[in-house]
């Protein structure tokens, strides 16, 4: 029997209503949120970036394959990673379809990692996934846009989602430590990627740096939470790290 309380429909209904009204709040309020991202005053890159994707050597300005705005996931994909973060790819696993749509929409997507690009390329092959990927590695793209850690930074503290963080411990048991094992290392090296996006918009050949969020800026993005928050049970939190890469879960659970 369950535990859960019950009522009646109407009960239900009129929570519902109540409810729906804090909802329509909730989405009025992120309407004003998005436009205040857009508000932004833009800041110009100076930089110049160099990447390796799939069709070879890019600049920034390449990875915006023509269109005027560049959004970028920042994919926890080390160099010495053997597979990408189940989190990240979890996440990832949606931008397969939509990624054409934004870009029809004069915006586009890509993920960013500093893995070399043959890793990430027979990674997205595994995945089956489509969506455009550059390697950052060698360079400065991830550490400046507050995604690449150093082993000092990790020694001394870091700033991250715009706040100061402090000392990465080595062998604390926890969820980064469960997920650097599924990417076929230690908990510190997992650490020194960290997710986020980043959003950019090019205008007569000059690249403007416009926006970027971390943490769980992300989850609006996860698409995936956007279901589960809408199940009876959430996002099963409370069972600690659930979630695997699509192609882990066990063949009953794939199957269905």
């Amino acid at each position: 029997m369950t535990t859960h309380r019950t009522g009646t429909r109407d009960e239900w209904l009129r929570e519902r209503l109540a409810l729906l009204e804090a909802e329509k709040a909730l989405t009025r309020q992120s309407d004003e949120l998005a436009r205040r991202r857009q508000a932004l005053p833009w800041v110009r890159v100076e930089k110049s970036y160099r990447f390796q994707t799939a069709e070879g050597e890019a600049t920034l300005a390449d990875l915006f394959r023509g269109r005027s705005q560049l959004l970028v996931y920042h994919f926890m994909f080390g160099p010495d990673y053997t597979a990408g973060c189940p989190s990240c790819s979890m996440i990832a696993d949606g931008f397969n379809g939509f990624w054409q749509h934004l870009a029809s929409h004069d915006v586009m997507l890509s993920a960013v990692s500093r893995a070399p690009i043959e890793t990430l390329l027979a990674y997205r092959k595994r995945m089956g996934w489509t969506f455009p990927w550059a390697s950052s590695f060698g360079g400065d793209f991830n550490f400046d846009y507050s995604v690449g850690l150093t082993e000092e930074q990790q020694d001394r503290g870091y700033d991250y989602n715009y706040q100061p963080h402090g000392v990465v411990s080595r062998n604390t048991p926890d969820a980064p430590q469960t997920f650097g094992a599924m990417c076929g290392v230690d908990r510190r090296t997992y650490l020194r990627e960290l997710p986020g996006m980043s959003a950019f918009r090019i205008e007569d050949g000059e690249i403007f740096h416009t926006y970027s969020t971390y943490g769980r800026g992300l989850d609006a993005l996860w698409g995936s939470y956007q279901w589960l928050d809408r199940a009876p049970l959430g996002r099963n939190e409370s069972e600690g790290v659930w979630w695997k890469r699509r192609d882990e879960y066990p063949d009953r659970l794939a199957a269905a």
